[in-house]
């Protein structure tokens, strides 16, 4: 393994960690579903009147729908998140992160930013890695897109009645919900999947028992005669064809491979000009598989030796990733193991969440705890000093670290929107290969003012009294801020004065929080019925069609589009049938 693999392993499992685990049982006991198969048992060629490329978040809600109305085929390139305990059981969270097999349900890749970042490669998309947050989009937002918002309540609650589920909320995770409000993120929300300003509690996909819900839990509402879907079948491209008297070329086939390297092909059956293929491959998937098959930039297309069918110049344009810094707060009394379940919406448009405890296996706390020693060791000198009783219980926390658990609490902050944008480009032809991908973190100088504004509140939530008994009260702000700077969180430069400077803290510490957009926007690749512009039969239907992301996690409403949208081609399908037989 690399250096920079070694990276993504320490801090993304240690992050990973602290933002996903929970110490639980699991049921590895896997729905009935007779249709879902491995792609080795496919036929070399299938007829349907759907192609869903993806079994993601947004690809499963999509396939079931439609399913009561047509014949759906899904391909999808990982495997079945049911029985990996990895999956679900959020205990085991981590070694998700660690695993680099080609088979791994979370795709490593770092952004030419310098970010560390990962792609989901399973059923059931990033539902199946995350965690497991579940809020809805602003009555605002579902406005500014233009969704009919009684179809988009609607389809939450067809969402939620599966995957959503109101959390347990244990002692730091109140000190977190009692410190925001002190601090005027305000009001009170309570418990809601709504999306209001303020300080609330949402919603979680993992039930009372700690099972993890995912978007392909919604494959029980499909007609199981009516669809199937094939696990490893990755899509090398899409065909197209010309037919006399249109101007656009039509999408009508696809080529997938199944894990043995073995070509198949599948097509639209021609009972019906409604028959579509359907990109929900992801923010980073669907671009890249559109560039693969020809719709894309042409002079990119061109250098990688692709036929180029559409000049699309926008499609792999307007990448962008919400930057997400953190403080680490080690905490003098124990902490219970607590997800992220209490969200500040604040009204300078940053988020603040937090989670607490961890487990750890023995490689990563030996070099988390060795880490930790060496910031200790500095804080004699300037710029700041730590008195030493502090150093003396923090050295407690070493400890505990070196014996594979933590005390201590993470509070993040992650900016809305974001207005910085980056791009997608193709590494090679390979589609098992990520792309090179940009997202130009704070580019835009207000992306990193309301950084600054989410780190000051991360501040004043720790100064809270509120927050009082779970950090140390003579371990400095300051000497937070320096240990952030000692992990390997990214790649990027670490800056003196990113001590003293908020501004140069989030820009060299900036990361993740996997809530990545763009690639195929509405209005600029896709129609607002989300059909490729220029191309007949062919739509995108997931998160890349984003401008911004919607809430404090998009997955609720990534699920709630791909349900929204088979009721909406359905309800076109039928109408088309009626006007046509009469």
């Amino acid at each position: 393994m690399g250096l920079g693999s070694c990276m993504i392993t320490f801090f993304g499992a240690f992050l990973s960690g602290f933002l996903f685990f929970l110490p639980i049982s699991y049921s590895d006991k896997a729905p009935d579903y007779t249709f879902v198969k491995e792609a080795t048992s496919a036929p070399a060629v299938v007829y349907y009147d759907y192609i869903i490329i993806g079994g993601g978040t947004a690809g499963c809600p999509l396939a079931a729908t439609l399913s009561h109305g047509a014949t759906i085929l899904v391909l999808e390139r990982g495997g079945s998140p049911y029985g990996n305990p990895n999956i679900t059981n959020i205990a085991n969270f981590g070694p998700t992160l660690l695993d680099t097999s080609p088979t791994s349900p979370a795709q490593q890749f770092t952004s030419e930013d310098g970010v560390y970042n990962i792609r989901a490669r399973v059923l059931g998309g990033g539902s199946a890695v995350n965690a497991g947050f579940y809020t809805r989009a602003s009555t605002r937002y579902v406005k500014e897109v233009g969704w009919n918002h009684n179809l988009v309540n609607q389809s939450y609650e067809w969402v939620e009645k599966v995957v959503a589920f109101k959390p347990e909320i244990l002692q730091w995770e109140n000190a977190l919900r009692d410190g925001l409000l002190e601090v005027g993120v305000l009001p009170n929300n309570e418990f809601t999947y709504d999306h209001l300003y303020g300080t609330k509690v949402g919603g979680t996909i993992f039930d009372a028992e700690g099972h993890r819900h995912t978007a392909a839990d919604l494959l029980q509402y499909a007609d199981p005669r009516k669809i199937t879907v094939y696990l490893h079948a990755t899509v090398q491209k899409i065909l197209f064809r010309y037919i006399p008297g249109r101007a656009s070329p039509q999408a009508y086939g696809v080529i997938y491979k199944d894990a043995y390297e073995v070509r198949h092909q599948a097509y639209l059956k021609r009972n019906s000009n409604k028959n579509e293929i359907i990109l929900s491959a992801g923010a980073i998937g669907s671009p890249q598989l559109l560039m693969l098959s020809g719709v894309g930039p042409a002079y990119h297309l061109r250098a990688h030796g692709i036929k180029v069918v559409v000049d699309h110049p926008m499609v792999g344009q307007g990448m962008a990733d919400n930057p997400m810094n953190v403080l680490l707060i080690p905490s003098p009394t124990p902490v219970e193991v607590s997800l992220v379940q209490v969200v500040g919406i604040t009204k300078f448009n940053s988020y603040i969440e937090g989670a607490s405890g961890l487990s750890l296996s023995t490689s990563l706390a030996h070099r988390l705890s060795n880490n930790f020693k060496r910031f200790l060791s500095q804080t004699e000198h300037p710029p700041f000093r730590v008195l030493p009783e502090a150093i003396a219980r923090a050295a407690e926390m070493v400890h505990g670290i070196a014996n594979r658990t933590i005390r201590a609490g993470v509070i993040l902050e992650k900016i809305m929107g974001p207005l910085s944008t980056g791009h997608l480009a193709l590494r090679n032809t390979n589609p098992d290969d990520n792309p090179f991908v940009t997202f130009n973190y704070f580019k835009e100088p207000e992306d990193l003012r309301k950084c600054i504004e989410g780190m000051r509140t991360i501040i004043d939530v720790v100064n809270s009294k509120a927050y009082s008994k779970f950090r140390y009260k003579n371990m400095p702000v300051e000497a937070l801020i320096d240990l952030m700077l000692t992990l390997p969180v990214n790649r990027r430069r670490k800056h003196a004065n990113a001590t003293f400077s908020l501004e140069q803290f989030c820009i060299d510490t900036v990361m993740t929080i996997w809530h990545y957009h763009g690639g195929c926007q509405v209005g600029r690749v896709v129609d607002k019925g989300y059909r490729v512009l220029g191309i007949d039969s062919l739509r995108v239907i997931d998160g890349s069609t984003f401008y911004h992301t919607p809430g404090a996690n998009p997955q609720a409403t990534v699920m709630m589009l791909g349900r929204y949208m088979g009721q909406r081609i359905l309800h076109d399908r039928i109408v088309h049938g009626s006007k046509k037989k009469n």
